[in-house]
């Protein structure tokens, strides 16, 4: 017991210490994260139901917004939803759809969500989603509206190429509404042109994208907009994701060098 006080005081001392070199630098505008981890942690822990897995998982999000606040981050995308999530076994699909529906209902009357004045949007293909998850990502919308100090966005039933692909359909039937021919329509792709829309056109593209769970790679996620992101990587399953681990991701961040091709 005495062991376990002074590895969390330790902790706390070396928390402070982060905040301090943190707060010394500019802070990411935008951060994005994977939640990847959440069966691996499930099982370590004994557990078998794929909705008390998932649950524990939407429950860091109450801590990232914490996070966020207290380093005046003003946009932060949570990866909640692939659209390859929907090939999974239908038991623990349906244990993932609920317990983000679960999260979304209970965002809609969270305290943290209001006293922070917490903007939620969801972005993807949300008509894959089932009408009463829909309906929840409605009301948190709904709810938070007004809202603008930080923007939560969820990222549910997405798909990075999907993105792209929706982006640039879009594109093509307004510029055939207009009239214009395929020379005209051809000559007027560029990527400007595409990201007016994009699923989020009005964030900004993300500066920091953290991914845990040991995974070295995006697996579609904001392709477009991550052109020029940081990435950082952690073997921290996301359920266990601590304020440290947070903190030091913004902090290598704040110490890489961004020359943007340059």
């Amino acid at each position: 017991m005495l062991k376990g006080l002074v590895k969390d005081s330790l902790y706390r001392l070396y928390e402070k210490r982060l905040l301090r070199q943190i707060r010394a630098e500019p802070i990411p505008q935008h951060v994005g994260v994977i939640l990847d981890g959440n069966r691996r942690y499930g099982k370590s822990h004994g557990l078998k139901d794929a909705e008390e897995i998932y649950r524990l998982g939407a429950q860091k999000l109450d801590d990232v917004l914490d996070w966020c606040v207290e380093l005046e981050i003003p946009a932060v995308t949570l990866w909640v939803l692939s659209t390859d999530n929907f090939s999974r076994a239908p038991d623990e699909l349906s244990g993932l759809l609920r317990a983000t529906e679960a999260k979304l209902w209970q965002l809609v009357k969270h305290p943290q969500i209001h006293r922070h004045q917490v903007n939620v949007r969801a972005v993807g293909r949300l008509d894959l989603l089932p009408e009463s998850t829909l309906a929840a990502v409605r009301a948190a919308e709904e709810a938070t509206r007004n809202y603008g100090d930080l923007r939560l966005t969820l990222a549910a039933a997405y798909g990075g190429r999907e993105e792209i692909c929706d982006a640039v359909k879009a594109l093509l039937r307004e510029e055939l509404a207009s009239g214009k021919t395929a020379q005209q329509i051809a000559d007027g792709i560029t990527p400007d042109a595409i990201g007016r829309f994009l699923y989020a056109p009005d964030l900004p593209d993300p500066e920091l994208i953290i991914r845990p769970s040991g995974e070295i790679r995006l697996s579609g996620f904001m392709l477009w907009q991550s052109a020029y992101s940081e990435f950082y990587f952690t073997d921290v399953l996301w359920p266990a994701l601590r304020r440290v681990d947070f903190y030091r991701a913004v902090r290598a961040f704040q110490q890489r060098n961004r020359r943007f091709g340059h």
